[in-house]
């Protein structure tokens, strides 16, 4: 490139981010209308997250599992023997992984093309397919369940990576704890609703004419059906950006490389999201293991859990909204650092749990949904400052595996651990460390220096 092509290409890509800017700092309807749009993308998203992986999933797919196990209660995917109740765990670790090595390359492609949305759209339809075809897993057909759950769980990664990266675009610093925090807000009011409904299907099934197995597969399929129904909103409503010409001859793992390169010159944006990875891994975890916990360990019903989990999202709502106008009051780094103590205190009680005693755990899921909400989206907005402008994708992406690409640990710990025990207390208290450790890296991290070293404003409070 020569010296012209070059100034003409930095003019191009200084215009792409103070239009992006404009974008941000303008309190036109314009906006207000795509920052509703982006949060049906949570609305539409989060059922698969909570009807799938937290509620329906786990159980059946371990009793499917368990069906198809030999008589000393191993499955053998490929020859590997595996005990069927490690299977889900396994199975999550594995789409994890898948996802980590998909990220980077969308990442990168959104950044090249500034197209954000038909990635989005592509992603989201693969993951609500995927999530629409659970209906046809019955039987001992474990093997298409866990296939199933490594594309929907990859394909939501992917996709929440490119909504995440719109956050930076859609609103200026000043409203990213509130904008966050409604976003997530959207997600568990859907789940909430949609749980409501599955709950009178499971617990009425015979009413409606299903066995309890069928139930649980159309609760399954209908996840998928509202994802893909839903996310025509935000499809709909937001819009591509323009991208810098600076990123246009990086393709792919080039891009990815550059992307390493450019984040080792922000060490501190590095070093939140190492904390971030490790403190993450144990929500993640606990997120899809509870109800294997809920009923293999303390020996809970279906319908006990769905209404443990239907709890937490209620809470969750609220507990999203509180944590953000503490975060208001507070800052961000000190409203996340005490969530991360009450995971650990609530991991603690969950410990000590006694089995068949529906109340107590009614008690930790409503402790589980004052925090949960909130420490995700406040860790999103959090790191939102840290993306230097124009790079959004792409920092989201290195973002979204600190999200994802180390929560393979979390659920490879729980499941070794009771392989290795056999019992599921000794798997949920391994998960505290994730907390502890994450809670002191976070501590470290000096936020306001790791805001300005990344050409951003600092809000007032942070």
């Amino acid at each position: 490139m020569g010296r012209a092509d070059g100034e003409a290409g930095t003019r191009v890509g200084t215009d792409a981010v103070r239009e992006d800017a404009a974008d941000a700092a303008d309190g036109s309807g314009d906006r207000r209308r795509e920052q509703r749009g982006w949060y049906f993308y949570d609305w539409a998203c989060s059922v698969y997250s909570t009807s799938v992986l937290t509620v329906f999933l786990g159980p059946y797919l371990t009793s499917v599992a368990e069906s198809a196990a030999d008589g000393r209660g191993y499955v053998h995917p490929l020859g590997v023997p595996v005990r069927a109740g490690s299977f889900f765990a396994y199975s999550v670790s594995l789409s994890v992984i898948v996802a980590v090595l998909v990220m980077p390359l969308v990442g990168a492609a959104a950044d090249r093309s500034g197209r954000k949305k038909p990635l989005l759209g592509a992603a989201a339809y693969t993951g609500a397919a995927a999530t629409t075809a659970m209906f046809f897993l019955g039987g001992d057909r474990y093997l298409l369940g866990g296939a199933l759950l490594v594309v929907a769980n990859a394909a939501q990664s992917v996709a929440m990576m490119l909504y995440n990266s719109y956050l930076p675009q859609i609103a200026p610093p000043e409203e990213r704890d509130a904008v966050s925090s409604r976003g997530w807000a959207f997600g568990y009011a859907s789940g909430s609703l949609v749980l409501v409904a599955n709950l009178v299907l499971y617990t009425a099934h015979d009413s409606f004419g299903l066995s309890e197995g069928e139930a649980v597969r159309v609760c399954l399929a209908s996840a998928g059906l509202w994802w893909g129904a839903f996310a025509l909103i935000p499809l709909r409503r937001l819009r591509d950006r323009r991208a810098p010409a600076r990123q246009a001859s990086a393709p792919g793992f080039r891009q990815l490389a550059a992307t390493v390169r450019d984040m080792r010159r922000r060490p501190l944006t590095l070093a939140f999201l190492l904390a971030y990875l490790i403190y993450n891994d144990g929500i993640q975890t606990v997120i899809s293991q509870a109800s294997v916990y809920g009923s293999r360990e303390l020996g809970l019903g279906q319908s006990t859990l769905i209404t443990a989990i239907l709890l937490v999202q209620v809470l969750a709502v609220a507990g999203a909204l509180a944590l953000g106008a503490l975060a208001r009051r507070h800052g961000a780094k000190r409203t996340i650092l005490g969530s991360l103590a009450a995971w650990t205190l609530t991991l603690v009680a969950a410990y000590f749990l006694p089995a068949g005693a529906p109340f107590w755990f009614f008690v930790l899921a409503a402790g589980i949904g004052l925090v949960l909400g909130g420490s995700q989206a406040l860790s999103r907005s959090l790191f939102s400052h840290l993306v230097p402008p124009g790079k959004e994708a792409e920092y989201f992406s290195a973002y979204e595996m600190s999200d994802r690409g180390m929560s393979w640990l979390g659920p490879l710990l729980f499941g070794l651990t009771y392989q290795l025990t056999g019992s599921y207390r000794d798997a949920i208290i391994s998960l505290v460390a994730f907390f502890v450790i994450g809670f002191a890296l976070l501590a470290r991290v000096p936020v306001a220096r790791a805001i300005r070293d990344a050409g951003n404003p600092v809000p007032e409070r942070i």
